[in-house]
């Protein structure tokens, strides 16, 4: 029996919103990674982008347990001799908090241009609005 590969144009894209606000990152990341993927349809397999459209709101809002907002620490580099910069949690929560949803699950999917692709359909926002009425994005509950 032949392995079923759904036809490029033929692949069905959902849009899901998803209220981060008292949410855990790594919980939430995982998920939402999940639906860019498309690891939640039969129709799914690894070197095919047939994934979903997800729209996070509240970023702002989102959980992280134990000392991690003093403890976790994201690095980016300048490229020049030591030009390595350090930004904790709390302050990238205060700065960008829709970063904070972008690396955890950028972190979760794969890393090659794929994975960058998938990437592209995660909208995050902090605040509670967002932009994307007109595609009617279905509440995902996780």
């Amino acid at each position: 029996m032949k392995t079923y590969l759904a036809p490029a144009d033929k692949i069905e894209r959902k849009w899901y919103v998803v209220d981060a606000e008292g949410m855990v990152l790594g919980r939430l990341a995982s998920e939402v990674a999940r639906r860019l993927r498309g690891k939640h349809k039969p129709t799914f397999c690894t070197f095919m982008d047939n994934g979903d459209f997800v729209v996070v709101i509240n970023a702002e809002k989102v959980r992280l347990t134990g000392k991690k907002w003093d403890d976790k620490i994201y690095y980016r580099h300048s490229g020049y001799m030591g030009g390595l910069k350090a930004t904790t949690a709390r302050e990238m929560r205060e700065k960008k908090p829709e970063e904070i949803i972008r690396k955890a699950v950028k972190g979760m999917l794969p890393k090659n241009r794929l994975g960058r692709k998938q990437l592209k359909k995660l909208k995050v926002y902090a605040g509670g609005e967002h932009p994307h009425a007109a595609q009617q994005p279905e509440p995902l509950n996780l």
